[in-house]
């Protein structure tokens, strides 16, 4: 059996090679694809690094269009990553960061490599590579874990 596999980050990277070479329209058709068929609101200006994927085919998700993200990243299904209003700026994520369902990552912060970031948490402060952030606010629970896979 030879299936197609299609998921949201082979869409995006799609559409962003589409954006970059000015063809008119097709990319607002791609991310309006992209919204109605993931129920997700992922730019094709958002960066998005090579190896990062969508836990449940990136549902519900909602990323800001100056986004950040590493390679390597899993991104949990309804998570949120973009500004805090008129704070201004939007968060930078390093690679190998695993982000838990529903965790909101909000404004002008950086989260580290290697950082696993807790289901439901809410962050808005800066978090240090090789750490595990919790809660509401985050906090940082661990640091200086070796592999964030022992931890999943």
């Amino acid at each position: 059996e030879n299936v197609i596999e299609m998921n949201l980050v082979k869409v995006h990277i799609f559409g962003n090679r589409i954006s970059s070479l000015r063809i008119p329209i097709l990319p607002k058709f791609i991310e309006l694809f992209i919204f109605i068929f993931y129920n997700s609101r992922v730019p094709l200006s958002a960066k998005i690094g090579k190896g990062t994927v969508f836990a449940y085919l990136g549902i519900g998700c909602v990323i800001h269009k100056d986004s950040i993200i590493g390679a390597n990243c899993t991104l949990g299904q309804g998570i949120t990553i973009g500004g805090r209003g008129k704070r201004g700026g939007v968060p930078t994520i390093g690679s190998n960061v695993f982000i838990g369902a529903g965790a909101r990552i909000l404004g002008p912060i950086y989260i580290g490599d290697n950082v696993i970031v807790g289901p439901n948490a809410v962050i808005i402060k800066d978090v240090v590579s090789n750490s595990i952030v919790v809660g509401i606010p985050g906090r940082i629970v661990k640091t200086n874990i070796d592999n964030i896979d022992t931890f999943l």
